[in-house]
């Protein structure tokens, strides 16, 4: 007789469990997944009776099945796919490394983003990496890294205007090697490069090249197997510098101090583009825009209005010359002792006017 607790599976069902209650001929089973199921008491079979020190039940009873599947043979590991022989050239035995910044729209030089591009002319793989900086930046950022392959062209990142300030320092860093054959050592190299942003403003510093049919700006990082700029310790220089050190740590009699020249003042370039000086132009209108970039012209100005002499180059685009005829009028109307004059286009290219400061009346 079937009785509460007590373990049964079904004859005419896979599964069973533990009796729960029992009600006439039919008896409920609670199955592994906690559902009660009803069954006529002929229906089931008795495992395992109720245990009368117990009146908790741990875990129903895991009826396994009399199916045994077939053996299944392990799938084979597919063979390794033979490397793909790497395209070589009769010069690509010796470095030839490229850096090159390439404008989205040549067209609109104050507006568009940039690609860096990186060219490996040569037949060697390159562990590579490629990392910036700003003029007060201490660290470096990581832009791009990878295995760079023989005889190809790899875009690394794509920046704007915005970017620039953090770019002004820029160092590459690779290895070179081959893969399945033998070849010469290179010297792995450390390369830094100061990089004159204000050339992302000047169509005239952007060419075509061997490697581009669009104009870019180019910049060398090895030629012919030589790094153009690596960094290098000099141990003779280090030891005068140790020497020197040495001097100045001695108590020195008192000296007649050398007259030194003046350096002639660096001129304050400030860029006045509307999105150089806002982030988020939205609700802004033409006027607005306008009435901010004077603001800032303004600003600089009476920042630096009793430095005689000083040098400050505003760049304010080509476009209709509505920003220009402002900064005119406010510099006759406020400062009419200062002289105003076209920048130089080499330098600024077109679009800038310098203001030299004379005495404020």
């Amino acid at each position: 007789m079937v009785k509460v607790n007590d373990i049964v599976r079904f004859l005419n069902d896979v599964g069973g469990g533990k009796v729960t209650r029992v009600e006439g001929k039919m008896v409920y089973v609670e199955d592994s997944d906690g559902f009660e199921r009803p069954a006529l008491a002929r229906e089931v079979v008795v495992v395992d009776t109720a245990k009368p020190h117990h009146t908790t039940y741990e875990k129903p009873l895991q009826i396994k099945s009399k199916l045994v599947e077939p053996d299944v043979p392990a799938p084979k590991p597919e063979p390794e796919k033979p490397m793909e022989p790497v395209f070589e050239t009769e010069e690509g035995e010796i470095l030839n490394i490229v850096l090159a910044y390439e404008p989205r729209e040549i067209k609109h030089l104050n507006t568009t983003t940039f690609y860096s591009m990186l060219v490996n002319d040569s037949n060697y793989f390159l562990y590579f990496a490629y990392m910036t900086r700003g003029d007060e930046d201490r660290e470096w950022t990581t832009r791009y890294h990878d295995i760079v392959e023989p005889n190809t062209q790899v875009p690394l990142d794509e920046f704007g205007h915005n970017d620039l300030n953090s770019m002004t320092h820029v160092a590459v860093q690779y290895i070179a090697f081959k893969q399945g054959k033998g070849f010469a050592l290179k010297n792995p190299a450390l390369v830094q490069m100061k990089l004159d942003v204000t050339k992302f403003y000047k169509l005239h510093c952007f060419h075509e090249t061997e490697y581009f049919d669009t104009p870019v700006l180019s910049l060398d990082v090895t030629r012919n197997d030589l790094p153009t700029k690596q960094l290098r310790i000099d141990s003779s220089a280090l030891e005068n510098a140790m020497r020197d050190k040495r001097k100045v740590d001695r108590p020195r009699r008192s000296q007649p101090k050398p007259v030194s020249k003046k350096k002639k003042s660096e001129p304050i370039v400030v860029d006045l583009h509307i999105h150089e000086l806002l982030d988020d132009l939205r609700g802004f209108s033409n006027a607005d825009m306008l009435n901010y970039q004077l603001g800032k012209f303004c600003q600089v100005m009476k920042e630096n209005e009793d430095k005689l002499g000083q040098k400050i180059v505003f760049i304010h685009g080509k476009g209709e010359g509505v920003l220009r005829k402002a900064l005119l009028d406010e510099l006759k109307r406020k400062w009419p002792a200062c002289t105003v004059q076209d920048a130089s286009f080499q330098e600024y290219g077109f679009g800038a006017t310098q203001v030299i400061i004379h005495k404020h009346q």
